[in-house]
């Protein structure tokens, strides 16, 4: 089966007809070779002989013809046509076949085909009709021959030299690296956990400047409301500062008398004759309810303050006074109850920490360990926008505030009941406790920026933003803000830091008592004085350096 078409072929000049029908006699003798020759832009001729297609199939061995020579000179002529040759043989029952592709004088040899493919891909074209053959038959036909070419007859020797110089020796499971690769590898081990960390840290002593805020300032300011009222002897309405700092301290007064009425001692034993699993599980249980609380006091406070807001606002003979008075109270009752119910919550954690770090088995590492890496696993695998990795962080500074109080309880009831040398242990588990926590936390938030394409650059947006809630610079995402609530840690640092100035009081009669603990008092005030002082200073000169900073990079980056 032979295209032929008019004009010249491959460069040679046109032959005469009694020569023309001397080749195809010549061909018909070998009835064996099918040859395509396909010229663009020129029609042909199809010429099929089926009885010599069906002879193919019967016979058991033919010889080979020349047609392979002439495509390749015709190929070597410069003219660059595609066009390919097709033989099979069928040899002993068995099926062999060889295809020779010429493309632009290039030659590719493939076998391994299966004879009922080739018998296929030729009634195809047998069945497709005179004239043109089309383009995506023939391309159809490489595909298939292709697919099973000849990489099975390659020798190992062959087969490894080629996967030696064929290049990169991953290039099937990698890609190819580029630059923006490689700033998103220093980004995650190098860029991000710094400003990770540094927002971290500067959360944490927001929290704890707010909590020194609440021992310090707020009692100052209820003594100077209180005395101002014995002066003048009159009643004025309260202004909504002085209302919220009224139910800031009714809060923190209630939650402190309540947790003195609960026994530490029955709680840690308890919790000490637990397994590792068992102390483990409730671990992790006290630590979710308090992320929880967190959350749902933050929605508290703020309604006890738009409550505040309004009683203070109306005046005293409208209609809707009562209905404030009536809706503060009510708001007040609710978070008194939420700040009992945290309080109570961080105490049985703080235990809990305590008896791991006591116990005699190791419980505290792997407790560590196990409630880290469970945190890695709840946070990392996920899909995050920016304001939730804002709020992620958030949450890590309050977190590392309240482990903080946690470890002030363990300090306390060391100093109270444990015997012998247990400072240096417990600065050992203190420091574990506080690597642990800086790991995971700096793991977990590289691998969600790398997992959700965030840049390092949003960490520090996220530090000017809580520079500017440092130095009350009103923004348009204030919902968004470091939201902490440190009446809880308060009530829990009070309980236990009270046994510990009563068990260091003189054994003297009741006045000199009294006034052993009222120097005890005025000397812890103005030591978180001093301290509040500090922090807060440091805190506002740094907020103003670093917004400074950040607005002449966006100067000089416009």
């Amino acid at each position: 089966m032979r295209y032929r078409g008019g004009g010249v072929i491959g460069g040679l000049p046109p032959q005469s007809q009694p020569q023309r029908r001397k080749k195809r006699k010549h061909k018909s003798a070998h009835p064996e070779s099918v040859t395509f020759d396909s010229v663009n832009g020129s029609n042909h001729d199809f010429e099929v002989n089926t009885s010599q297609l069906l002879a193919e199939v019967t016979t058991d061995e033919m010889p080979t013809t020349s047609a392979t020579e002439q495509s390749t000179a015709t190929a070597a002529s410069g003219h660059g046509f595609s066009y390919g040759e097709l033989r099979y043989r069928i040899l002993n029952g068995g099926a062999t076949c060889a295809v020779s592709a010429l493309d632009d004088g290039n030659a590719k040899e493939l076998s391994s085909v299966t004879s009922a493919e080739v018998e296929n891909s030729q009634k195809e074209l047998v069945l497709s009709g005179g004239g043109n053959v089309a383009r995506s038959d023939t391309v159809e036909l490489n595909r298939v021959l292709l697919v099973h070419g000849s990489d099975s007859d390659k020798s190992p020797v062959t087969y490894f030299l080629e996967e030696l110089y064929n290049g990169n020796s991953l290039r099937g499971t990698t890609t190819l690296g580029d630059e923006k690769g490689r700033e998103r590898v220093y980004d995650t081990i190098f860029r991000l956990p710094w400003r990770c960390e540094l927002l971290i840290d500067v959360g944490f002593f927001v929290c704890f400047n707010s909590f020194l805020s609440l021992l310090t300032v707020m009692p100052t300011r209820i003594a100077i409301t209180i005395w101002r009222l014995l002066r003048a002897r009159k009643f004025k309405r309260p202004s909504t500062v002085e209302l919220s700092d009224f139910g800031c301290f009714l809060m923190m007064v209630c939650g402190v008398i309540l947790l003195q009425q609960i026994d530490i001692s029955l709680i840690y034993h308890m919790i000490r004759g637990q397994s590792t699993i068992k102390l483990y599980v409730i671990y992790n249980v006290l630590e979710i309810f308090d992320k929880l609380c967190q959350h749902f006091n933050g929605d508290v406070m703020r309604m006890l303050f738009h409550s505040a807001e309004g009683l203070a606002k109306f005046h005293p003979e409208m209609e809707s006074t009562r209905f404030w008075i009536w809706r503060f109270i009510s708001d007040q009752v609710v978070a008194i109850v939420a700040s009992i119910v945290h309080s109570c919550i961080l105490l049985v954690q703080a235990i809990t920490l305590s008896a791991c770090m006591v116990a005699h088995n190791n419980a505290l590492p792997a407790m560590l360990v196990s409630n880290n890496f469970a945190e890695i696993k709840s946070y990392v695998f996920k899909g995050y926008n920016k304001d939730n990795v804002r709020s992620l962080v958030y949450f890590d500074s309050i977190e590392r505030f309240h482990i903080s109080a946690l470890i002030l309880f363990v300090l306390a009831q060391n100093i109270l009941e444990a015997e012998g040398s247990w400072l240096g242990s417990f600065l050992i588990n203190i420091l574990l406790v506080f690597l642990c926590e800086m790991a995971i936390d700096i793991i977990k938030h590289s691998f969600i920026a790398k997992f959700n394409n965030i840049k390092p650059i949003a960490f520090s947006e996220f530090l000017e933003a809580l520079c500017k809630q440092t130095l009350n610079i009103e923004t348009e995402d204030a919902k968004k803000n470091l939201t902490f609530v440190p009446i809880a840690p308060a009530c829990v640092v009070i309980r236990v830091l009270t046994p510990v100035y009563a068990a260091n009081l003189p054994y003297n009669p009741f006045p000199w008592r009294l006034f052993w603990i009222m120097l005890f008092s005025a000397m812890t005030y103005i030591m978180l004085t001093s301290l509040k002082v500090l922090i807060g200073m440091i805190l506002q000169k740094h907020a103003t350096w670093y917004i400074n900073r950040c607005e002449r990079r966006k100067l000089h980056a416009d």
